[in-house]
C-alpha cells in the first residue's frame, strides 16, 4: 500500500497514501486496536455539522479566511452527509474525551478541503486541521455537544416516528378486537374476562407514554456545551461564537439547541445523556413486555394460549417440520435487553466526570446512539412483520372462556364469595364448567346465570 508522510507534534507518521486524515489519527488507529466498534453515521454527521457551522461562524466573525471557510464548509458537508465515513477509523474505546476522534474529523476535512484547494489530499496546508477546522473549539466542548446532537436528532427524526407507527397500529388492533372477548390473566392465572382490543389497547398506551417521556428529555438534550473550550471558561473563542454556532445548527437540524446554562456542569457531567438513556431504557422494558405478551397470546398453534396468530415469516426449527416460531417479538425481547445493558454503560459512563471533565465520553455516545438505532429499527419492524399481521382466534378466545374457572367471580355478588368458590372449586374437580355446576346445584336459576354472564360469551 502506497503510504505519504504526516506530521503532528510527536513527528512524523506514515499513512496510506489514499486516506484524507493525517497523524494523529493514525496514531490513535495504532493505540487503540480494542474491539473494532466505531460510532454510527449520526454520530459523525453531527461532528460534520459543528465543523461546518463553526468555519460559516468563524468567517463571519472575521477570523477565518472566507476562500478556507468555502472549502472546509464543502469538506465538511460531505461528512455530514455520510460521504466519508469511511475516513474515521478510530475504535470506541479510545482516549475518553474523544479527542482521537474530534482529531480525525479535524484531519479529515482539513485533508479534503486542501484536496479541494489545489488537487492534493491530506496535509496542514492551506487548511490546516487545528487552526481552522478546529477554530475555537475543543473535543472537551465538541464531543459533548455531538453527543446531545446526535441523540435528540436521531430521536426526533428516526425513534419517535417509529414509536408513533407502532402507537397507531395497536390502536388499530384494539379498535379491530373491540369484541373479541377472551379471558384475563394475572399471576399468569386465570382472572375475569376482557376484550383483546382492551389488551392491545394498553400495548397502545405503554408506547405513547414512551414517546411522552422521550418529549421530555430533549430539554436536556438541547443544552450544549460549545463555546466552553478546554474547561468551561471559554478560553481562544469568540465571545460570540457560541451563540452563532447553535443558532446555526438549530437551523439545520430543525431542532431548538440552546447554550449550556453553565460550561463547567456541561463538560464535567453527562447528566443529560444518562436522563436520556434512562428513558431508552424505559422504553425497552415496554416493548419487552408488549413482545412477551404478544408472543404468549400466540403460544401454540394447538397446545397453547392461542388467542391471536402472527405472520408466518420462516420455518422454526431444524428437525421439526412445520414449526414456526414468534421470531419478531424475539428479536425485540433481544433489543430491549441490550438497550437495559447499554443504559448501565451509560450511567457507568456518567459517573466517569471528574472535575472540569467526563473522560467516558466516547463509551456514553456509543452506548446511547446504538440504543437509539436499535428502538426504532425494533418499532418499525415490530410494526410491519408483526403487529400488522395479527388477527384473532375468536374461537380459541370463546374456548377459553367457557372453560374458566374465574367466571364464579361474576357470581359473588348474588351468593357470595364462599358459595362461589365453592362452585368454582367443584368445577375444577370435576371438570365441569362454572355454569354447569351453578346450574345442578340449583344455587341459582338459569336467568340469574344470564343476567350474571351477561356481556360475556359461555356456551351453555
Amino acid at each position: 500500500m502506497k503510504s505519504r508522510k504526516e506530521e503532528d507534534a510527536l513527528g512524523t507518521v506514515s499513512v496510506p497514501e489514499s486516506v484524507y486524515y493525517g497523524a494523529q489519527t493514525q496514531r490513535a488507529v495504532e493505540n487503540f486496536p480494542v474491539s473494532g466498534l466505531n460510532f454510527p453515521s449520526s454520530f459523525f454527521s453531527a461532528l460534520g455539522l459543528i465543523k461546518k457551522c463553526s468555519a460559516l461562524v468563524n468567517q463571519e466573525l472575521g477570523l477565518l479566511d472566507a476562500t478556507l471557510a468555502k472549502a472546509i464548509v464543502m469538506a465538511a458537508q460531505e461528512v455530514v452527509d455520510g460521504k466519508l465515513d469511511d475516513q474515521f477509523v478510530i475504535d470506541v474505546f479510545q482516549t475518553g474525551s474523544g479527542t482521537s476522534t474530534n482529531m480525525n474529523a479535524n484531519e479529515v476535512i482539513a485533508g479534503r478541503a486542501n484536496e479541494i484547494l489545489t488537487g492534493k489530499r491530506g496535509g496542514k496546508s492551506p487548511v490546516h486541521p487545528n487552526d481552522h477546522v478546529n477554530m475555537g473549539q475543543s473535543s472537551n466542548d465538541v464531543i459533548p455537544s455531538t453527543i446531545h446532537i446526535a441523540a435528540r436528532v436521531e430521536i426526533r427524526r428516526s425513534l419517535i416516528p417509529s414509536l408513533e407507527r407502532l402507537s397507531d397500529s395497536l390502536k388499530g388492533k384494539a379498535k379491530a378486537f373491540a369484541d373479541v372477548i377472551k379471558i384475563g390473566r394475572t399471576h399468569l392465572q386465570d382472572a375475569v374476562p376482557i376484550s383483546l382490543g382492551q389488551e392491545f389497547g394498553g400495548y397502545a398506551r405503554q408506547v405513547d407514554l414512551g414517546i411522552r417521556r422521550l418529549e421530555s428529555i430533549e430539554g436536556s438534550l438541547a443544552e450544549l456545551a460549545l463555546g466552553g473550550t478546554a474547561v468551561g471558561t471559554g478560553l481562544n473563542t469568540h465571545p460570540e461564537f457560541a451563540a452563532k454556532m447553535i443558532g446555526m445548527i438549530s437551523r439545520e437540524t430543525r431542532c431548538s439547541f440552546r447554550e449550556a446554562e453553565n460550561h463547567f456542569e456541561a463538560q464535567a457531567a453527562q447528566d443529560g445523556a444518562v436522563e436520556a438513556s434512562g428513558a431508552l431504557k424505559t422504553l425497552a422494558v415496554s416493548l419487552i413486555k408488549i413482545a412477551n405478551d404478544i408472543r404468549w397470546l400466540a403460544a401454540g398453534p394447538r397446545c397453547g394460549l392461542g388467542e391471536i396468530d402472527l405472520p408466518s415469516l420462516q420455518p422454526g426449527s431444524s428437525i421439526m417440520p412445520g414449526k414456526v416460531n414468534p421470531v419478531i417479538p424475539e428479536v425485540v425481547i433481544q433489543v430491549g435487553a441490550q438497550v437495559i445493558a447499554n443504559d448501565t454503560a451509560v450511567t457507568l459512563g456518567g459517573m466517569g466526570g471528574a472535575f472540569e471533565l467526563n473522560t467516558m465520553l466516547p463509551l456514553i455516545a456509543h452506548n446511547l446512539l446504538q440504543s437509539t438505532g436499535l428502538l426504532a429499527a425494533a418499532a418499525t419492524l415490530f410494526v410491519e412483520k408483526c403487529i400488522e399481521g395479527i388477527s384473532a382466534n375468536r374461537e380459541k378466545c370463546a374456548s377459553n372462556i367457557e372453560q374458566s374457572l374465574a367466571l364464579s367471580t361474576y357470581l359473588v355478588p348474588l351468593i357470595g364469595y364462599d358459595k362461589a368458590s365453592a362452585i368454582s372449586k367443584e368445577a375444577y374437580r370435576t371438570g365441569k364448567t362454572v355454569r354447569q355446576v351453578a346450574l345442578e346445584s340449583e344455587i341459582l336459576s338459569e336467568s340469574d346465570l344470564e343476567k350474571a354472564f351477561r356481556g360475556i360469551r359461555v356456551s351453555r
